[in-house]
């Protein structure tokens, strides 16, 4: 990735900080006066819970305990060590404060901040002595500065009693119906000091294209410069080189790269991941390199087809002229403390949405701008990247400070991200458009500014002159016209939140969207990490802790809901557990199956969410533990390439055979038609014969559609043995005439943990297994796994510990829907 320059030395100012809060703060009395070691890059709740002096936030309701940080102003300090050389320049480089931001160094003031999501440099040379130097950071309370430019602008309407939208800062740090309230402060990224001569590599902009067969680079460098002098900007990629002179007083320069048919960089699935390195050079006069810049670019083609079309407008991504059928999960801030996030664990993360099947990654507009390891990930990994710029579920002010700083930080991000392959999409806000339309904004807004303009003018104007290589689009639900309602489904981008808010999941079937890009359904984290997060005893739905990591209105209800309209009712806590979490991902596998039924239409779907940023009650598929919840499992088999699915059609049903792989998909498959007991009553054999990236729907035989005892009969359709396999219930669980779950198990140790085979001797419908509840380490290859009588299955489990057989094959750790009484 980046690399240091070659002139341009780098001094690191890492080590030896402190933190205090502020004189006069009203804090603890532990905390008043006291000095504690800070971690840079870090954050104030991170230093504080490193030095023993609260409770970890994420435990019971330490959370509402630890408001007062937020309101609360810090100091970081440090004393370095500085030679003083003959450079003409020494630059302090912040790359993220946050986020409100007064620099001192030796007493004099260098600069002030009020922006998480930019970097600031500041001329620090007259100031530095040889030997000792003191710097100090102080921040101010977010809080402090949210609220007083909410006063002095107006306040303007958002999604939660927070003015989150009153600070360029992440809002989701000011909670959210799945995160907590946390607001930080601290120098989050790479702080240090740069020095220089003559000129420097200010920005580095590789737009990359594909002319035919040819790859093409059109580079754009800006200099900084102290030396009035013709500097030469040489590139470097794949074999070609081009050089440039930038005659003095210029500060900037362009140069064109012609790869000849390069390899190409392909989404996962799709093909290769090939990059290539670019290595760019500035040099003085007499030819002494003044710094240098290298990545690793990837040559590849990038389409979004919104031409209106006899169904409306479509949201449609082609990458090197192939379409892609978007299978992808929504992306929070996977901590709530950023810098805890390493490269290890956005790879863990990664690696877990790939075994889903998944393809793209959209980052969330109440986030950040992810890192550099995230995209370096996503490149390697053929992930796909939408960014949201920073605006979520609020009227944003558009007066100043905030424009030039809107500006700005959307002016360095673009820069930023340009080079990675895998970003495909900007998009301008999530859901302030739609808010605008739906959420009672206009009266209260009274005129005011909301955001209209950085996602109609400001931001598509920066996107269009900095990277018109990649497609922007205003809004996360949006239309493509203002003409048109922002969530219309027959148009753009659509969010579904009626199911989860106040529909039953079989809405889903309701819609046929051009591209989904968000609708989630809840559900609680493992059992493991409720256990290591609550000290509820007993857990029960509604338990003091429970409540607490509950984070969405009236969220509870909603799940009861799902719970009243499908399945049986829970005994107690296990079942609610198993029930709850079996909801979540029967609804999710339901809309993508029949959005991915519906591909000549719809073009995508992203799931709401792939992951937690805290244990907490959620959307998520993957926990605040990093846990697999049987959600994952649903979506690994709804995502897969090749798709065998059963949907209502015409009044009756069809078989739809979907396929996302890159070869045709010819198999024979059979439908049958059986009692609960397993007798056969129907059954047709057909031929499936799907084209690469197609479908096809095939109407089933009315004698298969219609059951002679509905609460006692399903479909299954099975192409290439049970490799796909579809299932179809007349009845609701709660209706159906289940006989009384039986099975044999054997368990047999494997290396690192246990094999468990079940066998049926009565339909088993959904069985799962939870080793979490055993062993927090242990985790398992499959789940919801639904047996006729007489057939077996095998869950491996790895864990750390050994596992007790009989615990292994016995309630709460192996359950299935008909165990419930």
């Amino acid at each position: 990735m980046q690399r240091c320059g070659d002139i341009v030395s780098r001094q690191a100012l890492y080590d030896g900080w402190t933190l205090r809060a502020a004189p006069g703060a009203q804090v603890p009395e532990e905390i008043a006066g006291r000095s504690v070691p800070a971690t840079v890059p870090g954050c104030v709740h991170t230093d504080l819970l490193d030095a023993g002096l609260i409770e970890d936030p994420y435990l019971d309701d330490n959370e509402r305990a630890l408001a007062w940080i937020g309101r609360t102003d810090w100091v970081y300090q440090t004393t370095f060590d500085h030679r003083a050389g003959d450079d003409e320049r020494v630059d302090l480089v912040c790359a993220g404060l946050d986020t409100v931001a007064t620099l001192t160094l030796n007493g004099v003031e260098v600069g002030r901040t009020a922006n998480m999501h930019r970097g600031y440099r500041f001329d620090v040379r007259p100031l530095l002595r040889d030997g000792n130097n003191d710097l100090v950071v102080t921040f101010e309370s977010a809080y402090r500065y949210a609220e007083a430019q909410q006063e002095r602008l107006g306040d303007r309407p958002n999604a939660y009693p927070e003015p989150f939208h009153f600070i360029r800062k992440m809002a989701c740090n000011f909670g959210w119906d799945w995160g907590p309230t946390l607001v930080t402060a601290g120098i989050w990224q790479e702080i240090g000091l740069h020095a220089w001569s003559t000129a420097r590599l200010a920005t580095v902009r590789p737009l990359v294209t594909m002319n035919g067969r040819d790859g093409r680079v059109e580079l754009h460098v800006e200099v900084e410069r102290v030396a009035d002098v013709p500097l030469t900007v040489r590139a470097i990629v794949a074999g070609a080189r081009a050089d440039v002179v930038v005659p003095a007083g210029q500060r900037t320069a362009v140069l064109t790269l012609t790869v000849r048919d390069p390899e190409l960089w392909w989404p996962r699935g799709y093909g290769d991941q090939v990059r290539h390195p670019i290595e760019v050079t500035l040099h003085a006069p007499d030819g002494v390199t003044l710094d240098s810049w290298s990545h690793r670019i990837g040559f590849r083609s990038l389409r979004l087809d919104t031409t209106p079309d006899e169904h409306g407008t479509p949201f449609s991504l082609s990458v090197n002229d192939v379409p892609v059928f978007v299978r992808g999960v929504n992306w929070i801030p996977d901590d709530a403390f950023p810098t805890r996030i390493t490269r290890d664990r956005l790879a863990e993360r990664f690696d877990q949405a790939i075994a889903a099947n998944v393809n793209l990654l959209r980052v969330w507009g109440g986030g950040r701008y992810e890192s550099v390891d995230f995209y370096d990930l996503a490149d390697e990994r053929g992930l796909l990247v939408q960014q949201d710029f920073l605006f979520a579920c609020a009227a944003y002010p558009e007066e100043e400070p905030f424009a030039s700083e809107v500006a700005a930080e959307a002016a360095e991000q673009v820069t930023r991200l340009a080079p990675y392959p895998s970003l495909v999409l900007w998009t301008g806000n999530n859901e302030n458009i739609w808010g605008w339309h739906d959420w009672d904004w206009q009266q209260a807004l009274a005129g005011r500014t909301w955001g209209r303009g950085y996602y109609l003018d400001l931001l598509p104007r920066i996107v269009g002159e900095l990277d018109p290589t990649r497609p922007y689009w205003p809004g996360s639900p949006w239309s493509g016209s203002e003409a048109i309602h922002p969530n219309d489904p027959a148009h753009g981008t659509t969010h579904i939140w009626d199911v989860w808010n106040t529909d039953d999941y079989t809405k889903y079937r309701e819609y046929v969207p051009r591209f989904v890009a968000e609708f989630g359904y809840q559900a609680p984290p493992a059992y493991a990490t409720l256990r290591r997060a609550l000290s509820d005893e007993p857990l029960a739905p509604d338990s003091p802790g429970m409540a607490h990591h509950q984070k969405a209105a009236g969220g509870d209800a909603k799940l009861q809901r799902g719970l009243d309209a499908h399945l049986p009712a829970p005994a107690d806590f296990d079942d609610w557990h198993y029930l709850t979490q079996l909801n979540q991902a029967r609804a999710i596998q339901l809309g993508v199956e029949h959005f991915r039924s519906h591909r000549d239409v719809c073009a995508g779907t992203i799931v709401w969410q792939l992951n937690d940023c805290w244990p907490v009650t959620s959307w998520s598929a993957v926990d605040g533990d990093g846990r697999r919840k049987p959600l994952w499992y649903a979506l690994r088999h709804a995502y897969a390439d090749r798709l065998l699915t059963v949907q209502p059609r015409d009044g009756g049903l069809a078989l739809v055979a979907v396929n996302d792989g890159g070869t045709p998909w010819r198999a024979s498959a059979s439908v049958t038609r059986v009692t609960v007991t397993g007798e056969p009553r129907a059954k047709t054999t057909v031929h499936l014969d799907v084209p690469a990236y197609s479908s096809v729907t095939l109407a089933l035989p009315a004698d298969l559609a219609r059951p002679d005892e509905g609460c006692r009969e399903l479909l299954v359709a099975e192409a290439g043995g049970t490799a796909e396999r579809a299932l179809w219930f007349f009845a609701e669980d709660r209706e159906m005439d289940w006989p009384a779950a039986a099975w044999d198990a054997t368990v047999e140790p494997v290396d690192g943990g246990r094999r468990v085979r079940v066998t049926a001797r009565t339909v088993l419908r959904d069985l799962t297994l939870f080793p979490d509840r055993l062993d927090a380490s242990a985790t398992v290859d499959t789940a919801l796994v639904t047996l006729l009588p007489g057939e077996s299955t095998t869950f491996t489990v790895q864990a750390d510990g050994l596992l007790e057989p009989a615990a292994l094959t016995a309630r709460p750790v192996l359950r299935c829907v008909n165990d419930i009484a």
